[in-house]
């Protein structure tokens, strides 16, 4: 019996862990609702900015933000990953795509990470980080905390050191399949920024006919002047952008840790199926063992 209790001992082990990865599954469902619904919350606000938006479109080309007139080769790459393990191929697809990137495009990068494993990874392969937002920047997305990431790669860019700012991250489709991208985040251009707002709206419609409508039915007053305006619009606009790819990150982040646990949780019951059949065998083939020493005493009793 004492391979039985050894059985026994494990069974117990694997459906604790069997209980554990399923409350991590539970937890990670509910923060990939949580982050989809970040998008929805927001849609009355781009619906709006994308009408004032409209208004001055015409006025951009001379915005520094939209334009690459930067001589240097240089690329900021912004990598998004988790705080955390536990979520499948998440944060090595990212680091994959920054490696296929390179070897594609042979450019020279300096990088900027947000969550601890981009931070991590970078200064074990690369070692030229420039900002590690690992350690203020919590699980709990907060548009402050965009901004602040937001404000610092356009000022980057804007000094001149580099030609493009390249975002790294997952890319949520659903909840069993995300694609890592490199999205260039600088300079932007204005069919970008109207793709990525109607996307928001999920207005399947004609583009051209719809933005053509909403120029002819809304008229905005622009003080004081169009210029000071773009000025305060624009970053705005780029601020929720990047909003937006934290968000759709985070829900990748959430729906591959669920994804993940769900399949330990099924492999956790298995093997404890398994293991309890086995056990039951042990057990069975202890008592008939017991059964028949105790019958093999009794004979020889008898013939005394």
């Amino acid at each position: 019996m004492a391979n039985a209790k050894e059985i026994k001992r494990k069974i117990g082990s694997i459906k604790n862990t069997a209980k554990i990865t399923k409350a991590m599954e539970l937890i990670s469902t509910v923060k990939m609702k949580k982050s989809q619904d970040l998008v929805m919350e927001k849609r009355n606000f781009v619906l709006e900015m994308l009408k004032i938006f409209l208004r001055v479109e015409d006025y951009l080309s001379e915005f520094p933000l939209f334009s690459s007139s930067n001589s240097w080769e240089k690329t900021l790459a912004v990598v998004i990953t988790s705080n955390k393990w536990l979520c499948w191929g998440y944060n090595v697809n990212v680091m994959k795509k920054v490696n296929s990137y390179i070897k594609e495009t042979s450019e020279e990068m300096d990088y900027i990470a947000i969550w601890k494993k981009a931070s991590n990874f970078i200064l074990r392969t690369w070692n030229n980080l420039i900002a590690d937002f690992s350690e203020d920047f919590s699980d709990n997305l907060e548009p402050v905390f965009t901004k602040e990431i937001s404000e610092f790669m356009r000022e980057q860019y804007l000094s001149w050191k580099y030609n493009k700012v390249v975002v790294f991250y997952n890319f949520y489709v659903n909840t069993i399949r995300q694609i890592p991208v490199a999205k260039v985040s600088l300079p932007i251009d204005s069919e970008s920024i109207k793709q990525y707002l109607f996307s928001i709206l999920e207005w399947h419609v004609d583009l051209e006919t719809e933005i053509q409508n909403m120029k002819n039915s809304y008229v905005y007053d622009i003080e004081p002047n169009t210029e000071e305006f773009v000025y305060s619009v624009i970053p705005m606009v780029l601020d929720m952008m990047l909003f937006d790819v934290l968000s759709n990150a985070k829900a990748s982040e959430h729906s591959s840790r669920m994804i993940a646990m769900k399949n330990a949780k099924d492999s956790a019951n298995k093997i404890a199926k398994a293991l309890t059949l086995k056990y039951n065998k042990a057990r069975q083939a202890g008592i008939t063992s017991e059964v028949s020493e105790i019958t093999a005493w009794v004979e020889s009793m008898k013939e005394v």
